[in-house]
Parts: C-alpha cells; structure tokens; sequence
C-alpha cells in the first residue's frame, strides 16, 4: 500500500472515529464492541471461574489428605453428595476432579488468559482503532458468558455435574447409564463445551485478521511486540485444532442419544451386552489429544509473550534473542500438532509409531528451552526492578523449567509405562502448564492494569501474594512426583485400600494443607485488584517506562484507542538502555531521525528512508487540507 493510499484510508478511519455515537449503559459495559471492556469482561468472568475452579480442588484436596476427617460442616453446601457420616461420594469426587479440569484449562487458562489479553492488547500494541470486527468480538465473549452459564447450571443438577476426567473419554462417557456423572451432566458438558469452541473461533478469526490487517503505519511484523507474535500464534493454533474437538464431541453426541458406535463395541453392563459394535474408543483419544496438546501451547505461548515483554521492560534491556524467540514459538506451533501421541502411549499403539512420537516429543524441548535461555540470559547483569509482575515473570520461567524437566520423563515411552496416570503426570502439567500460565496471568494483570483501569495495584500486597503462591504451588506439586513415582494412580477416591500407599499418608496431608493456604492466598490479590480497581493510587501514563505503543494512549482511553491520527511506528520495541541515548527507553513511536546519538549503523541508513517517508506525509497532509 502506498504512503498516500495508507494515509488516506487513515484520515477515513479518523473521520469515522470523530462521529463516534455516546455509548449508553448496556452498549458501554454488556454488549460492548471495544476491545478493551472486552478484554475486561474475560478477565473478571476468568477470575470468577478461577475461584470455582480452585474452590473444587479444596473439596477433593481435603478427602485426599484428611479420608477419614467428617465433611458435615459442607453439608449446607454439598447436601446428598455427602452420606450419613459426613464422607464424600465417591462418584462426586470423580466429577469433581472432572470439573476442576475444565474449568481450569478451558475457561480460566484458555478464556481468562488468551480471551483477557488478546483482546485487550492486540489493537493497542499494533495500532488499531479496535478489532476487525466489534460485533464478532462481543460474540464470542457472549458465547463464551453462555457457555459458562450451561456449566455452572451442570454443577446443581440432582445426578451431578460430568464424571470421568476433564478428557471425558468413553465408554464412560459414551453410555448414559454407567454412572450419575454420565447422565445429563455429560450432555451439558458437550453443549457448554461445543459453545466455548464457537467463541474460541470467532476470537481467534478476530485476532488472527487484526494482526494482519490493521498494524499501523512502520509496524512490521519485525517490530512486533513478543506478546503479539505469541497472541496470534495462539490464535492459529486454536482455529486448526478446536474443530477437532468439535468433532469429538459430535460423535460422542450421536453415540450417545442416536444409537450409532463409533466409540462403542463389545460392551456389556450388568452382564447385559449392549447392541453396539465396530467402534473403538481410542478414535476418540486421537480425536482429543489432537486438540489436547496443541491446547497446552494454547494456553502456555499468551502466558510467555507476556513474560518476555514484562521481563525486558525490568531489566532495562533489549530481550536477548529477538528472532530466536519468533523461530522458537513457529517451531512450537508446528510441532504441537504432531507430538499428541505421547498422551497414549499405554493405550495398545504400535511401538514403532510410539517412538516416532517420542522422538517428535522430546525434539519440542528444543524451542522451549531457548525461550529458557533468553529469558535467562535477558535477566542476566540487567538492572532489574523487581515489581510483582516481574517476580511472576520469573515464577513463570522456574515453573516452566521444573515442569519442563520432568516432561522428559513422561516423553519416554518406556518410562511413562511405569508413571502413566500417576501423581507424577499431575505434578508435571500442573507445573509446566497450569501454574507457568496461571502465573504469565498474574504478571499481564499487575503489569496492565494501570492502563485497564487508570490506577496502581498496591505493590505490598502483590509481593506477599507472590511469594505465599509460588512457595504454595512448589509445596503441593512437588511432593507429588515422588507420590507418582511410588506408582498411586490419579483420580482415586482414597489412599486407604492400598498398604503401600500408607506411607504417603502424611505427604498427602501435607500437600492438602499446602493446597488450602495457596488458595487462601488468592484473596489478597482479588482484594487488591476490586480495591485498586476504586481507590487504587492514580497511574501515570508510562509507569513502567515502556517502549510500546499501548502507553502513548491516553489514561483512560475511549473506543478508538487514540483522540487524533494513529501514531507511526520507526523501531522495535525493545529499545532499552541502548548506549548514548538520554533515557534507558525509547518508545517505538520515536523516530530514528530524532535520536542520532544513539543510532547504529544500520540504523543510520534508515533515517534518509524515514526523512523521505515523513516529507510525503506532509505533502498527503497538506493536500488533504485544501481539499477540506
């Protein structure tokens, strides 16, 4: 596109934005287009589902570590899903381990992060007005209001909410009859699950067209922020793979109401034999996984492209390994897709094709730890500033290489034999996965949030909040592997029917109290962000002194991002201490021209381009004019 035809189409985006109509109530807060309450609208539905989600994993952590302790004091809350003598119901405690799962990787990790801040910062940091589409925006936050609304609904039913882990696999989950959490829990679990893909995809087509369409005038994909890049890598990943799940679900839908096997044969209940046959339901975990694995980069790659631009914007120095760190995140988009396997390798595959798949494993270490490595050597003799998002950054980059190392393990398909569902695959993706990204979470909320809501979170607290949650998820995930590796399987009720697992009584206790302060923990920070949210110390415009685009709107910007013309980008985004400059920052939307000083070489040949670039602006501008 020429200078004058980008100049053009920008004047008319300008005029479209002057006659703006006044948002009242409901299209300003409910049904919203702007991408910023949207992004909002994730990050406080996100938060809520958080809070169910870990409030579940208190009522299943407490029957694992205390089984012979009495419930009755939930009796008010849990009613017939507790028996005469205060105990869990075995079949509830499978659906509640079934739910935690889901509501934690589907909704909190997928939706609270990717939908929070893919929405909130994608037009701010490439320079756009808002979306590509407003109206598909707002849809899928609503899809996604929906699709929570269904599986809240599901947690109340009187045969309880789905049963059989959040991989929901048949014949489990193929024959309504099996247990209560394969009733009409399991239905609403397919129509809120089918309803949240829909949402994913309408996100992801948004995001993905953004990027490509409406960067502003010199942002390059080679000045791309991190977090951008990581955002519509995601995107990709999700529009190729969540239809995969649809599918899933879809004929797991027919097997069950319509009488067709694709999952089902040779099955009998009760020594009755079912009708069904020719099905096999290790369809349905090719069909899964195929989602399933991509699904962790879904939720890992937002989590780390906010880590890199937190960690470079406190330590004052330019993110080590820039293209590295692209090549890196390409590398993993593609070899998420062909690494699915290594979920089934006790599921009867073929040994050769098991190792294929374990070779494919282990080379996706690669990428990941040269992300590792960057971060490392980023942090490394900078001047760090240790805000709480910085120390979440950090938490993030520990968890991850913790959880990474004991994905080696799991990758072998010899040694996953002996640790397949045990504690020691919980620990791993709980590490690695659920607290890395849960963390990359926390570091966007405390670094954000002076441009969401116009005010600082108290730093205090952030710092207690960190240090009780990173200490409380080593505490109940690290003893967790060595549970695994003694060989207790996941998802059973209780400790108590095996003589060998006695010993891990009081390992279990403790994890279980280590479980309960972590969640206690969370508190802080949700009192921090509503309160800061009010009374919250005023932000300046730049508190971080950041090189983005997203500070140079204004405090409180409106639906538009920007009152005049959409400012031109000269640079990358990590101009960060860079020796003779006058500041140790400089935004992206500083010319070349303007800092001579500090200029390198290559640097230097690019001001005559931008000096010839900047006189035909003036001359569009000027031609504008009188035509006006």
């Amino acid at each position: 596109m020429s200078t004058a035809s980008v100049a053009s189409h920008e004047t008319a985006h300008d005029d479209h934005h002057d006659h703006e109509h006044h948002d009242n109530f409901v299209t300003k807060y409910i049904f919203t287009t702007d991408h910023k309450m949207i992004g909002k609208q994730f990050l406080v539905t996100g938060i809520f589902w958080a809070l169910i989600g870990g409030f579940l994993s208190i009522l299943f952590r407490l029957q694992l570590g205390f089984p012979d302790m009495s419930l009755e004091f939930l009796r008010p809350l849990l009613g017939g899903w507790l028996d005469e003598a205060g105990k869990l119901d075995p079949t509830f405690y499978l659906a509640l381990v079934t739910m935690h799962g889901t509501i934690m990787v589907f909704f909190v990790l997928t939706a609270g992060l990717s939908g929070t801040f893919s929405n909130f910062l994608i037009p701010l940091q490439i320079g756009a007005r808002d979306m590509a589409s407003g109206f598909m925006n707002m849809l899928s936050y609503w899809f996604f209001f929906a699709s929570g609304v269904v599986m809240f609904i599901s947690l109340f039913i009187p045969t309880g909410p789905a049963g059989g882990g959040w991989v929901v696999y048949p014949p489990l989950s193929a024959l309504e009859q099996a247990i209560p959490g394969s009733g009409l829990g399991m239905t609403l679990w397919l129509v809120a699950m089918t309803l949240f893909i829909a949402s994913s995809l309408l996100g992801g087509i948004n995001y993905i067209t953004t990027v490509i369409n409406l960067r502003t005038k010199g942002m390059s994909f080679s000045r791309l922020p991190l977090t951008i890049w990581a955002f519509f890598l995601t995107a990709v990943i999700g529009l190729l793979s969540f239809p995969v799940l649809v599918a899933a679900a879809l004929l797991l839908i027919f097997d069950r109401s319509f009488g067709t096997s694709f999952y089902l044969s040779d099955i009998y209940i009760n020594g009755e034999a079912l009708p069904n046959t020719g099905g096999s339901p290790v369809l349905y975990q090719h069909l899964f996984w195929f989602l399933g694995h991509p699904e962790v980069y879904i939720v890992l790659l937002p989590a780390l492209g906010i880590t890199s631009e937190v960690i470079a914007t406190n330590s004052r120095k330019p993110i080590f390994g820039y293209k590295a760190m692209i090549i890196s995140m390409l590398g993993i988009t593609i070899l998420s897709f062909i690494v699915w396997a290594h979920h089934m390798f006790v599921s009867g595959m073929n040994p050769f094709l098991g190792s294929i798949f374990m070779f494919l494993t282990l080379i996706i270490a690669v990428p990941s730890a040269v992300k590792v490595f960057n971060y490392l050597t980023t942090l490394w003799r900078g001047n760090l500033i240790f805000t709480p998002a910085m120390l979440f950054s950090i938490g993030l980059v520990s968890f991850f290489i913790s959880g990474g190392l004991t994905g080696i393990f799991l990758g072998n398909s010899a040694i996953d034999i002996q640790l397949h569902d045990t504690y020691f695959v919980v620990a791993h993706f709980h590490l690695v996965m659920g607290s890395a990204s849960f963390f990359g979470l926390l570091a966007g909320v405390y670094h954000w949030f002076p441009k969401m809501f116009g005010r600082m979170m108290d730093e205090k607290l952030g710092y207690i909040h960190f240090w009780l949650t990173f200490v409380g998820v080593y505490m109940v995930f690290f003893p967790m592997h060595y549970i695994g590796i003694a060989g207790f399987p996941r998802r059973y009720y209780s400790w108590t029917n095996f003589e060998f697992a006695n010993m891990y009584t009081d390992l279990n206790m403790f994890v279980s109290a280590a479980a309960i302060i972590t969640f206690a923990a969370q508190f802080i920070f949700l009192f921090n962000f509503f309160y800061s949210m009010y009374r919250g110390r005023k932000a300046t415009l730049n508190p971080w002194r950041s090189n983005t685009l997203e500070w140079t709107t204004p405090l409180h910007p409106g639906h538009g991002n920007w009152p005049g013309e959409i400012p031109t980008v000269y640079r990358w985004p990590y101009d960060y201490s860079k020796p003779g400059a006058e500041e140790d920052f400089i935004p992206q939307t500083v010319p070349l021209s303007a800092t001579p000083e500090s200029n390198l070489p290559h640097e230097q040949e690019q001001v005559k381009l931008e000096m010839e670039i900047m006189k035909e602006e003036e001359e569009v501008l000027v031609a504008n004019e009188s035509k006006h």
